[in-house]
């Protein structure tokens, strides 16, 4: 079991409706980070960014087999890391379009989340389909991983971490600059309240809804800032303790004392 990981996320800026050109963007960005990582952690719909158009976005729409997780098991095992984000998913028949998050393994070890809480500012939830499962965890390294999609964050009773389920939570987004504050009060919130890592890979660049840049930004379970920027690359890289993580529950144990809640209405 490892005490230490090494995270690194990728602040992409993303192109707009453009998988291939995106997936090399990452290949590139890759390279430059290497090996050291044992977690690459990347935004929201990494490879489309939000497409409105639904008939466009069925068209980019790809299932658990298409390009994008072959493109992206590829690099976790060249790298030999975990590779987290979310892209447009479509099941079998293409009747449904998702935001589902994963969690890649450098064994080829799949771990997928749709995301549930569907923005109601935007289209997003007249486009997508919400989950209707509840936020998975994975053992990885010693670690028990967890994943969440934007808007989720604003809801603190899903991401609650009743019997210390995980330790480590990756929240892959696009949350614009115009509510930034609400965005980094959010994530440190969520990181003290469950006492867990918080990495929050958000995109950079511009699109219709704003700008992007800043947001990104790893989390101790204490709610700090603990990551810091690679040089002229929108990387922020953290090596993160799980005793430091231990140490916090211990010395304020208030997960003893939260509430329980009861998911299993989702499965109906």
């Amino acid at each position: 079991m490892a005490d230490k990981l090494n995270v690194a996320l990728l602040a992409l800026d993303i192109a707009w409706a453009a998988p291939h050109a995106n997936v090399r963007a990452v290949e590139r960005y890759m390279e430059k980070i290497g090996t050291g990582a044992d977690i690459v952690a990347l935004p929201e719909l990494f490879t489309t960014a939000f497409v409105q158009d639904k008939t466009l976005l069925m068209q980019l729409a790809e299932t658990n087999s298409g390009p994008t997780v072959a493109a992206v098991k590829a690099l976790a095992q060249k790298y030999g890391c975990a590779i987290s984000g979310s892209f447009s998913a479509c099941d079998d028949d293409r009747s449904h379009v998702y935001n589902r998050a994963f969690f890649i393994e450098p064994d080829g070890r799949e771990t997928y989340y749709d995301k549930r809480h569907l923005f109601t500012l935007s289209s997003e939830s007249e486009i997508y389909t919400a989950g209707n499962a509840c936020v998975p965890v994975v053992e990885f390294r010693g670690w028990n991983v967890a994943l969440l999609v934007c808007y989720d964050i604003r809801f603190p009773v899903w991401t609650r971490n009743v019997g210390h389920r995980y330790d480590i939570m990756l929240v892959a987004a696009n949350w614009p600059n115009a509510r930034g504050y609400a965005w980094e009060h959010l994530i440190i919130a969520r990181a003290i309240e469950n006492q867990a890592v918080y990495v929050a890979a958000d995109r950079s660049g511009t699109d219709d809804y704003g700008n992007y840049d800043g947001l990104s930004q790893i989390y101790d379970a204490n709610g700090y800032p603990v990551g810091r920027q690679l040089q002229d690359m929108p990387v922020i890289i953290a090596t993160v303790s799980k005793e430091d993580v231990m140490k916090a529950r211990r010395r304020l144990p208030v997960i003893d004392s939260a509430d329980a809640f009861d998911f299993t209405c989702l499965a109906k």
